[in-house]
This record gives structure tokens, C-alpha cells and sequence, in this order.
């Protein structure tokens, strides 16, 4: 009988490294659980072969296809980085083998360069965006945002400008930043200046990811004496020790151990707390819902053929640590809960607690299909 070959091409070594950790424990959790601990689908063994990217485009791409021309695995779930996504999803295409997202972010990856072997468990920018639209934007808002220079910053806040439309938010002015940067002071200025003089709830949104977060080092310059309060979304446990610096503060988040209630999210916190002494984290939540995902495709395929995996996962709703999520079948995005934010403070807790406002349902969330499928 031949066994079930899926590929994990991801990030592991690198800047995004704890990302990676988490979504490779994450996958391998979820694909133990939907097989009640068995690693099998219908008798067949299930072989998961782990690829690093090393988080460079070329290294995905050629990965992708070594794994798929001569690994012969059914599909492949990663990678970590959107800039090695967009590099992989050709090689989908023209192996026509299926690629499930897993936790690259841009909007491009289901929206202008998606082909039709490309699904997607990870939430792209405009969930985040909406999300934190609904969390922050109101009438007399005035923001200003600083992002990294590449496909997640740039995909994250074009997003964030257009679902704050119509809600009485004005985005006063944008800056973009190489992602290695570590000193802000000049585009923090910059911002200083394009905000000191005017009226309004004044915010600095901050769309970040990997290491060298500037949220402490702008706080440091005091924007308060300007009447501007940081915000951003949510993040990995590591860096959410930074945020304890910023009480109160409101935003949206993908995933937290504490919000989601369900059976599969209690498992997953129990499970993780016995095997690694801490709490399931973002990515943890993220590459466990692709398992789930890849093994409820399997199931309801009655196999690994391609076509017919397509047809069972556009539309397929499935379980997972964050409750229910859908493939839509227009551009194979899952759509999936949000959870409005405000930060507490606890001494004996390591990290900022970002304690629910409200979960954001899939019906909460209009987010665009941008294919133009």
C-alpha cells in the first residue's frame, strides 16, 4: 500500500524560526488528531518530509519541485514567508499538485497570483485588516502606519486603507521601512510630524513580523506628547512580552490559547502544555488547522488524486482550533473567526494578555476576493 507523502517546505532556519517551530509542531499535531493517533487515512501511513527554505524564494521554488518531481508527495503544506510563497505557487501549477498555505500572509498568494492548486488555512492581510478595522477605525480616527517594505507590509496596509473605508477613519500618512531596520527614529519623526498639529484620535498602526519590533524603540520617543497611541495586531507569545508596555491597548488577532472555545483548541492547549511546558502559540494554531485540513480533504476525497482533492476542498468546512473554517471555493482562502483585542497586564503572566473583546465571525468579516477568478 502506498503511504501519504506530504511536504513541509518552511522556513526553519532563519528570522522567522520560532514561526516555523510552531507551524511544523502545529501540522504534526493536527494531522495526530484527525487520526486519533494512528498517522493513518484509510490504512495508508501518513510520511511527512520537512524541506527548509532557509526563508530564501529560489531555495522555495526548487524545494517545492524536488519535492513534488522527485519525493512524488501527494501535496505540500508551507511556507512561512509570502515573498518564498509567491515564488512556490508556480511550481503548483505546473506540477498540478495541490499547496496549502501555511502561514505566508499576502493577499497576492489567493488573490492576483493564484492559480487553482493553491488553498490557503493561513488568514491573509485583509483579515488581519478588516479585523483590526472593525477594532480600531471610527469616526474622527486619524492614523498613520509604518510597515515592512515588502509583499506582507505593503499587501497588510493597502488592505487596512480599504476596509477602513467608509468608516470616518483617515489614514494621514504611511511609511515603509526595509524589514531589517532597527533604527526608527527617522520614520518615527516623519510620522511625529505628519500627525503633531492635527485634531482626533490619533493612532500609529504597525504591521510587523520577524524580530526587531519597533513599537518599544517609537514608544521610547514618547509619541504621547503628540497624543498618539501605538496599535497593532496580534502576535507570537515571544513578542508579546513587548506589549506590556501598552495597557489597553485595543487591536485584532488571529489566534490567543485563551479565546477560541472548543473541544479541539482544549485538546491542543492540553497537549501542548504536557509536551513542551508552554501554551500553543499563533503558528502552533495555524499549522495544526492545515493538518485538519489536509487529512478532512483525504478523508472526504476517498484519496490523494488531485482533481478530486480540488473538488472535496472547494467549499470544505472542517474543525479546528479556532472552530470552524471554510475554503471558499472562488479563491480556496479559509475563511476563519478574528478576535478583537484589549491588552492587560499581569504581573505573573510572562507575556501581555490580549483578553477578548469579542470574537469576529466569519460572517463579522466581509473580506474581498481579489483573483478576479
Amino acid at each position: 500500500m502506498a503511504d501519504i507523502k506530504i511536504a513541509h517546505i518552511y522556513g526553519k532556519t532563519g528570522p522567522y524560526e520560532a514561526y516555523a517551530k510552531q507551524s511544523h509542531d502545529g501540522l504534526m499535531l493536527g494531522l495526530e488528531y484527525a487520526t486519533g493517533g494512528t498517522m493513518e487515512i484509510d490504512g495508508e501511513k501518513i510520511v511527512v518530509i520537512e524541506k527548509d527554505t532557509q526563508l530564501k524564494p529560489e531555495n522555495g521554488k526548487a524545494l517545492l519541485a524536488e519535492a513534488y518531481g522527485d519525493d512524488e508527495v501527494d501535496l505540500a503544506v508551507g511556507p512561512v514567508s509570502s515573498g518564498v510563497a509567491l515564488a512556490m505557487l508556480p511550481v503548483a501549477e505546473e506540477y498540478e499538485k495541490i499547496l496549502i498555505v501555511e502561514p505566508a500572509v499576502a493577499d497576492s498568494i489567493t488573490g492576483s497570483e493564484w492559480n487553482r492548486y493553491i488553498f490557503r488555512t493561513g488568514r491573509n492581510s485583509s483579515q488581519d485588516a478588516v479585523a483590526n478595522a472593525i477594532a480600531l477605525g471610527g469616526k474622527d480616527v486619524k492614523i498613520a502606519t509604518l510597515a515592512q517594505d515588502y509583499a506582507f507590509g505593503r499587501d497588510g496596509i493597502s488592505a487596512f486603507k480599504e476596509a477602513l473605508e467608509g468608516t470616518g477613519t483617515t489614514i494621514v500618512t504611511e511609511e515603509y521601512v526595509p524589514t531589517d531596520t532597527t533604527d526608527f527614529t527617522a520614520a518615527a519623526e516623519r510620522i511625529f510630524n505628519a500627525m503633531k498639529d492635527i485634531e482626533g484620535d490619533k493612532k500609529l498602526f504597525v504591521i510587523w513580523a520577524g524580530g526587531g519590533n519597533p513599537m518599544s524603540k517609537i514608544q521610547a520617543m514618547d509619541p504621547s506628547r503628540f497624543g498618539i497611541e501605538i496599535a497593532t495586531g496580534g502576535n507570537i507569545l515571544a513578542a508579546l512580552a513587548a506589549y506590556k508596555e501598552f495597557p489597553g491597548m485595543e487591536g485584532a488577532t488571529y489566534y490567543y490559547y485563551e479565546s477560541p472555545k472548543n473541544e479541539i483548541n482544549d485538546w491542543l492547549v492540553k497537549e501542548h502544555m504536557a509536551r513542551f511546558g508552554t501554551p500553543p502559540d499563533f503558528f502552533t494554531a495555524g499549522g495544526m488547522a492545515a493538518g485538519l485540513a489536509a487529512a478532512a480533504a483525504i478523508k472526504k476525497a476517498g484519496g490523494t488524486d488531485t482533481e478530486d482533492l480540488i473538488t472535496a476542498m472547494e467549499g470544505m468546512e472542517w474543525d479546528t482550533p479556532k472552530g470552524k473554517m471554510v475554503f471558499r471555493a472562488e479563491d480556496h482562502q479559509a475563511l476563519q473567526s478574528m478576535y478583537h483585542f484589549k491588552i492587560r497586564v499581569d504581573d505573573g503572566v510572562a507575556w501581555a494578555i490580549p483578553e477578548l473583546v469579542r470574537e469576529l465571525t466569519i460572517d463579522d468579516l466581509p473580506i474581498p476576493i481579489r483573483n478576479g477568478k
